[in-house]
């Protein structure tokens, strides 16, 4: 799913129309991570991650990967980190397969809340709109039951009343933490248009669909119970 309005991209089309045409076709994995899906075996040749996020899972890692099943892609790959010198310190990578013992454990959860959530929301009277590949209302619903073995953890929504109202709302939660990132086990709270996405202008952002009304989560493994009771009292706040 992509960010910040989580539309999907059908691997399996895409790679078969590049591979047609000689292309090769690289996926951003991060959001789902290697647990809820994995490109590779749907015809991609490569998949990168942020091992900052769900991987290493406690948002105390920089870092990133690249992973192919192509051995000259891999050859190719390799040559350039020894040229350009892009190694993770031994510190991070030591988080990181710390994090991978747990990925299973967490994403189950993650998703669980998750799921939850963009239930409580799409019903909830003071939300214009929830965007959950998981909700049967997403228009790419079908796709992700069959390209995901989830849905994963990342949630976005729509208040009116603009900025101004997403500043009452974020001041109002106790349990989500205002913050851009996201596959930790906290749940986040972000503002894409004055945060991830500020850098554009009010048109780009406008015709990406981005309003400023859109919220993003990235929801934890925290109880459910308090989560929902956190956005429901924040939404309340009028």
């Amino acid at each position: 799913p992509a960010n910040p309005l989580l539309q999907l991209v059908d691997v399996r089309a895409v790679s078969k129309i590049a591979h047609d045409r000689g292309a090769k076709v690289a996926a951003d994995n991060t959001f789902p991570s290697p647990y809820f899906q994995r490109p590779l075996t749907q015809g991609a040749d490569v998949v990168v991650h942020s091992t900052t996020k769900y991987i290493s899972g406690h948002s105390d890692v920089i870092g990133g990967a690249v992973v192919t099943s192509d051995d000259r892609l891999y050859e190719a790959i390799k040559s350039y980190q020894n040229a350009a010198g892009a190694v993770p310190g031994p510190w991070d990578c030591w988080l990181s397969l710390r994090g991978l013992k747990t990925l299973a454990i967490r994403m189950r959860q993650h998703e669980a809340n998750a799921r939850a959530i963009a239930g409580f929301l799409e019903n909830h009277s003071e939300v214009r709109e929830t965007i959950y590949p998981g909700l049967p209302s997403h228009p790419q619903h079908d796709l992700a039951k069959a390209q995901m073995d989830g849905f994963g953890a990342m949630v976005t929504f729509r208040l009116d009343g603009g900025v101004e109202r997403v500043r009452r709302f974020v001041k109002a939660l106790r349990v989500f933490l205002f913050a851009e990132s996201l596959g930790g086990v906290e749940s986040l709270v972000c503002h894409p248009a004055t945060m991830s996405h500020a850098t554009l202008t009010p048109q780009e952002r406008e015709q990406m669909g981005i309003t400023d009304g859109t919220i993003r989560l990235s929801v934890g493994i925290e109880d459910i119970e308090d989560l929902i009771e956190d956005l429901d009292q924040a939404l309340q706040n009028n």
